[in-house]
């Protein structure tokens, strides 16, 4: 259900809405918009008295709204969300007309491997910092990140170059660290319908980087995002990174029709992974100005100086150079479609 405000309804007004709903054992979300507030209603499993509300002061009318996912859908909200990002250099946007960049390594390895890589991208002018501190991997022999010190690994680099760091939780006691030190949680593939975690997310302070699952439908996708949502986080942004399918020439299938479908459907803005998403370096600019094309709202590229010494994903991993290049070509086609490069 959607409670839909009047243009000129005041705080007070909105918020004996929001009480009323909490009063009949329901859970009220204002969402503000550009030209009105939209309260969305969610834990009504039966039918409400439409009267109540909408004789209050201040409410034009309230709108079923029958999709599955409640607070995600456009239903709910016309307008593009933006997510602002705050940072020590400065807010970063994403949604929107704002287009945002994230780079960096797959995985915290050294202190002296992450600061050099950072150097090297600072000319560059992108603002997020990628790279986990947490690693879930498919091998229990593989690389596992550093846990706590690569977070503080990931303090220093934002300390020292102004970054906001993008990093991912694994699980329910490393968001509650990843929280504390990162400005981006990062809930991984594998992670999409781990809903205990997507709860904790839900209640947390910081915005939230969702990954779509390697086999997940769009509307799985959606549903995972409104987890989050309906914990009282708005502040979401989907990731598509690839999906799994018979194809044997790249590490992932990376589904860019997924972006104008999510468009159609949600309000959130999605970003894409094409490091992930395809796990070949070679590939790796030539889907990211598809992506881009495609309306992407940000793109997420795995960059290390060392690729082949790599303890994680090197394979996929540009060079700080190659990011160079490849920044000019999507600022190029962003300016196309009237995109702010973050």
């Amino acid at each position: 259900m959607l409670v839909v405000m009047q243009s000129h309804a005041t705080d007070e007004q909105v918020r004996s809405v929001c009480d009323k709903i909490e009063s009949l054992g329901l859970k009220a979300h204002p969402i503000p918009g550009a030209g009105r507030t939209a309260i969305g209603i969610t834990g009504n499993n039966g039918a409400i008295d439409l009267g109540i509300l909408e004789s209050m002061p201040g409410v034009i009318e309230c709108i079923p709204v029958t999709k599955p996912y409640k607070l995600v859908s456009l239903d709910v909200k016309t307008e593009p969300t933006i997510v602002r990002i705050p940072i020590p250099s400065g807010d970063v946007l994403i949604g929107g007309p704002h287009l945002a960049m994230v780079a960096g390594p797959c995985a915290v390895e050294t202190e002296e491997q992450t600061l050099a890589i950072a150097e090297q991208l600072q000319p560059t002018g992108v603002h997020l910092f990628r790279g986990g501190a947490y690693k879930p991997r498919t091998s229990p022999y593989s690389f596992q990140g550093l846990g706590l010190p690569g977070l503080k690994i990931l303090e220093k680099v934002r300390k020292l170059y102004g970054f906001g760091i993008v990093t991912e939780a694994v699980d329910n006691e490393s968001l509650d660290l990843v929280e504390e030190y990162a400005d981006v949680i990062q809930i991984g593939a594998r992670n999409m319908q781990n809903f205990s975690l997507l709860k904790r997310a839900g209640r947390a302070k910081k915005p939230v980087l969702l990954k779509r699952g390697m086999s997940a439908t769009l509307d799985e996708f959606l549903m995972a995002a409104e987890y989050i949502l309906s914990e009282g986080n708005y502040n979401v942004m989907l990731c598509e990174r690839g999906v799994r399918t018979f194809s044997d020439f790249s590490r992932n299938t990376l589904d860019l029709a997924v972006i104008p479908a999510v468009k159609k459907r949600s309000h959130l803005p999605i970003l894409v992974d094409p490091s992930h998403g395809t796990g070949k370096r070679h590939k790796v600019l030539p889907m990211s100005r598809a992506a881009v094309a495609a309306g992407a709202d940000g793109l997420l590229v795995e960059v290390h100086h060392q690729p082949d010494k790599a303890l994680s994903d090197g394979i996929q991993s540009i060079l700080p150079s190659e990011y160079a290049d490849l920044l000019s070509e999507v600022r190029a086609i962003s300016s196309l479609l009237h995109r702010h490069l973050n």
